[in-house]
């Protein structure tokens, strides 16, 4: 199978990444989306505000309904800063039998050349990449081996963060239909992201 490989914070798992998810699995012929929640990325400074586990439940929560996504807490189990890297080996370990791409938004594709590994990573998986309000992807500018590796896709221009919603929930804002409902429920029923 073709496997879409959406990872990130997920502080919290938000709207924008499920249409995300749909828009690479639809273009670039993905079989299946797995959302994977990041125990430590190395490139933020912060923290999560909610727990791993919360993450992870929220993330489940997010993909019911659709039996092409699913939650992965690969990450999370391993512990520890997650380098993509060191994830595809265990995903491609585990999973012999699948091929692996990672969605990773505008921002992330210009950033590529900095990634851990990246030549073990652009030798091992694909990256589909996703136009996002306010980043340029110019793919001229870099390298060959990595250029070959990245396919891009194009989704709605919609303008969600997890960073705006929880700034949303700690001014006493709603958060509907910014969150998939269950999320949303979840959120306030475990009073996520309130000043």
């Amino acid at each position: 199978m073709n496997i879409g490989i959406m990872g990130g914070t997920f502080d919290p798992v938000h709207t924008g990444h499920l249409l995300a998810a749909l828009c690479a699995l639809e273009q670039a012929g993905l079989d299946e989306v797995w959302f994977m929640p990041a125990s430590a990325p190395p490139h933020k400074k912060n923290a999560p505000l909610a727990s791993a586990e919360q993450r992870f439940v929220m993330a489940e929560l997010a993909v019911e309904g659709n039996p092409q996504f699913r939650a992965t807490d690969i990450e999370l189990r391993k512990g520890g800063t997650s380098y993509t890297a060191e994830t595809v080996d265990l995903l491609r370990e585990l999973h012999p039998e699948h091929r692996f791409q990672y969605i990773i938004g505008a921002d992330m594709v210009m950033y590529l050349p900095k990634w851990h590994r990246i030549d073990d990573l652009t030798a091992a998986i694909g990256f589909i990449g996703l136009h996002r309000p306010g980043y340029e992807i110019r793919l001229g500018e870099l390298p060959e081996r990595i250029r070959r590796s990245v396919r891009l896709a194009v989704m709605p221009q919609i303008d969600i963060s997890s960073t705006a919603i929880r700034a949303k929930r700690a001014s006493g804002g709603s958060i509907r239909y910014l969150v998939p409902e269950r999320v949303r429920e979840y959120i306030e029923r475990n009073r996520l992201y309130e000043s």
